[in-house]
């Protein structure tokens, strides 16, 4: 079994910068905090979960057949938290410009999903950089005046040129991220 998820990986330096100091700031509240690592950092377009090994060539061909669409450029804005500000269990930075692609994009790996017989389960999608969860309660109101002062803060934005499949393999550390397809987007005569 391989546990897989869909995903848009952040990685232009001035925007991992921005974040990793963003996750400074978080960070410094002493709230009990989870960041993800600078080299993690991603929007997800469909969480998969735990699938058999054979079922991932079918899940990167359909992938080829229904991700392909124009790249597009995303603009990263806001801190925000699930379930909300004021209970923090997950602290992201939201998306701005390029949220009518990445819903598209959700759809379409969800098609890819179904289309390669593959289960999950469904959820509602919300475009964001997830920058750290929360493990606990010490300190949150420091943590929620950060998330609320900096609702409106601005971060940058980049060209979304591929989709990726990951392979996420859980340790005591964190979980370990292997890109196992890529989708280049290119402009698509669909």
């Amino acid at each position: 079994m391989v546990r897989l998820f869909i995903a848009i990986d952040i990685e232009d330096p001035l925007l991992v910068s921005k974040l990793s100091e963003l996750k400074r700031t978080l960070l410094s509240t002493n709230a009990p905090l989870k960041p993800v690592e600078d080299e993690n950092m991603h929007i997800t377009l469909l969480f998969i979960g735990e699938v058999p090994e054979a079922d991932v060539e079918s899940l990167k061909n359909e992938m080829d057949e229904t991700l392909a669409q124009s790249a597009f450029t995303i603009r990263l804005k806001g801190l925000g938290a699930f379930p909300s500000p004021s209970r923090p269990r997950v602290v992201w930075v939201g998306v701005e410009q390029g949220s009518i692609e990445l819903h598209e994009l959700h759809k379409r790996a969800t098609t890819a999903a179904r289309r390669a017989g593959i289960g999950f389960k469904s959820e509602s999608f919300h475009p964001h950089v997830t920058l750290a969860r929360v493990k606990g309660a010490r300190n949150l109101s420091s943590l929620t005046r950060i998330i609320i002062d900096m609702g409106e803060l601005e971060l940058g934005e980049m060209k979304v040129t591929e989709v990726r499949l990951k392979k996420s393999t859980l340790t005591p550390r964190g979980p370990i991220y292997e890109t196992l397809h890529r989708v280049p987007l290119v402009d698509s005569q669909r």
